[in-house]
C-alpha cells in the first residue's frame, strides 16, 4: 500500500511538473517570440516599388483597407492625423487597398481625400496573404525600426493607444 501511495504521489508530481512546463512553453511562445514583418514588396499606385527592407530603420504602419469598408472610411481621417503627427524621416505609412477594391475607386478616394501617405493596390491578394492572410478590414500592423511587429490591430484602431505606441517606438529607435 505504501508503495502505491508513493506511486500516486510521484504521478501527481510528474503531472504537475508537466503542466507547469506546458504553461511555461505556451507563455514563451506567446510572449517571448517576436513576430517579424514579412519580406514584402509593395507597388504604389504611382508605379514605384517599396519593400519592407527599404523601410528598415523606420517605425511604420501597414494598413489594409478598402473603399467599400465603412469602418475604414470612418477611421481614415484619424489615420491621416496619425500620419501627419509622426511624419518624418523615422516614420512611414503604407495603406494597402485590398484586391477586391477597384483601382479607380482607390485612386479617386486617395485624391479627393488628399491621403498623404503611400497607397498600394494589392491587385492579386499576395500582400494580404503574406501578412497572415488578412481578410478583415481594417487590419493594421505597427512595425518598429528592426522590422518587428509591435501590434496587429483588427478592426478600428484605438488611436490614443496607437499614437502612444508609435511615440514609444520612435523614441526607442533614436
Amino acid at each position: 500500500m505504501a508503495g502505491l501511495r508513493r506511486f500516486r504521489f510521484s504521478v501527481s508530481r510528474i503531472l504537475t511538473v508537466l503542466a507547469i512546463a506546458v504553461l511555461a512553453a505556451a507563455a514563451y511562445m506567446t510572449l517571448g517570440r517576436t513576430e517579424t514583418v514579412p519580406d514584402a514588396t509593395f507597388t504604389l499606385i504611382s508605379g514605384q516599388k517599396l519593400s519592407t527592407t527599404d523601410l528598415r530603420g523606420k517605425v511604420y504602419l501597414v494598413h489594409f483597407w478598402a473603399t467599400s469598408c465603412a469602418t475604414c472610411i470612418k477611421e481614415m481621417p484619424q489615420m491621416i492625423q496619425t500620419y501627419n503627427r509622426f511624419r518624418g524621416e523615422h516614420f512611414d505609412f503604407v495603406a494597402v487597398a485590398m484586391s477586391y477594391d477597384q483601382p479607380l475607386y482607390v485612386r479617386n478616394y486617395a485624391e479627393t481625400h488628399h491621403l498623404p501617405f503611400r497607397i498600394v493596390m494589392d491587385a492579386d491578394g499576395s500582400l494580404a496573404q503574406q501578412f497572415h492572410n488578412v481578410q478583415l478590414t481594417p487590419t493594421t500592423y505597427l512595425v518598429d525600426g528592426k522590422g518587428r511587429v509591435l501590434k496587429r490591430i483588427l478592426g478600428e484602431a484605438d488611436f490614443p493607444e496607437l499614437n502612444r505606441m508609435i511615440g514609444e517606438a520612435l523614441s526607442e529607435s533614436k
